[in-house]
This record gives structure tokens, sequence and C-alpha cells, in this order.
């Protein structure tokens, strides 16, 4: 059976690295919405997946914010996974969490929601991080190579805090200090996998089948699911 797919992301975030050719960037420049537009035709195309999400075409102008807010609730609660994109302007710095979309979609993803005697239970989450405009991810991951190991860092301050308090949730996560006494985690620490763009497009239904696993066990997970 076919996964039923979510995107939840910042439509006119421009500081993404450009897909578009020299000439039609500069008329009509590359947005993370263009990463989406790529996805749902991956998703249209695949036998996996069916992407739930908006299309770039349709055109949602002429709804009240609660009847787009009521559209997008009945297409998450009709999807099992539901991806973020991480983008360098995500998050509006001077606006409350509450005040955005994103946030919102995430909660609504994670609860439990009964409709007509059918329930929705509480959806994989999965984070793509999307290139910024140099094409390199140290925005928000860097790896972070010591003397005995590689790992990564993240950069949390750019994200939202139901995303972040919904990463290095694990009740018993494994962990140990590298030699610059940082803690590492190991297996999967994490509800919400983080993974760079360029990895997910080499499998993309490898990296949704470990958000799936990890919903299966979310059990194991410590989630915040309010704003």
């Amino acid at each position: 059976m076919a996964t039923k797919i979510f995107i939840s992301y910042k439509y006119s975030d421009k500081n993404v690295s450009p897909l578009k050719g020299q000439l039609e960037e500069a008329f009509n420049p590359t947005t993370v919405r263009t990463y989406v537009d790529k996805l749902e035709g991956y998703f249209d195309r695949s036998e996996f997946a069916i992407y739930k999400g908006e299309s770039n075409n349709e055109d949602l102008s002429y709804l009240n914010e609660n009847e787009i807010w009521k559209k997008l609730k009945d297409r998450i609660f009709d999807s099992t996974v539901t991806i973020v994109m991480i983008s360098p302007c995500m998050k509006e710095p001077y606006r409350h969490d509450r005040s955005q979309w994103i946030p919102w979609e995430i909660s609504y993803s994670l609860k439990e929601t009964t409709r007509n005697d059918r329930t929705s239970h509480s959806n994989a989450l999965l984070a793509i991080v999307l290139p910024d405009s140099k094409n390199n991810y140290r925005y928000y991951l860097q790896d972070n190579n010591c003397y005995n190991c590689t790992c990564n860092c993240y950069n949390f301050d750019i994200i939202f805090d139901i995303l972040r308090e919904n990463m290095l949730n694990k009740k018993d996560k494994e962990q140990k200090y590298c030699s610059s006494n940082k803690i590492i985690y190991s297996g999967d620490p994490s509800y919400i996998m983080t993974v760079k763009w360029s990895d997910f497009l080499i499998s993309p239904q490898k990296y949704i089948n470990i958000a799936i696993e990890r919903k299966n066990h979310i059990d194991e997970y410590v989630t915040r699911k309010e704003v």
C-alpha cells in the first residue's frame, strides 16, 4: 500500500540553492516550493508514495485562514508521514511560533484525532535539510571532525521549538563522550530524523521507511505535540 505524505514548508523562502537555469532564476527564482514540486513529481511517479499536500497551481488565496487551516488538517488527517523541509529562513524570528503555519502542521501531525469513528494516529515525521544559496548545509547541519570520531552538530536556533523538542528525545538514548568532551548520540535518538536533501534523493523510500519504523516505536520517545 502506498504511503500518504504531507509536506510542511516555508513556501517563499528564497535562501536555497537554485534548481533552475540562470535566466529563469533571474525572473522566477527557486524557493522551497520548487523543491516541494520536485518531490511531488517524484511521488506521483512512484508506486510507494501519494502526495497529500497542496499543488503549486492550487489557488487558496480566496480562502480565509480558518478555511485554509481546515483544508490542511483534512490532508494531514489523511496522511501517515509528514515531511518537514528545513530551510534557512523557515522561521520568522520576530513572530511567535504560534503565529506561523509550520508548528501547527507538526502539532496536528503528532496528535491522535478522531473523526466520524475513524482515528488518525501520530504521523511519522522526517526532516529534510535543504542546501542554502551557497549550496551547503552548514547553516543547520555541520560535520564535526574530532580526533577519534565524526559526528553532526545541529543549529537548533533556526528551527521551531516543537521541531527541536522532538529531536534527541528518546527516553533511553545511547550516548558517549568524544575526545572534545562533547556528547555523541548513536542509534536512533530522535523521533524526527534529519537527512540532507542530497542524501534523501538517493533513496527516498529508505528514509521514509526509517521514519515509519520510528513511528511504530513512538512510545520510546518523549514527544511534544502542542505548539
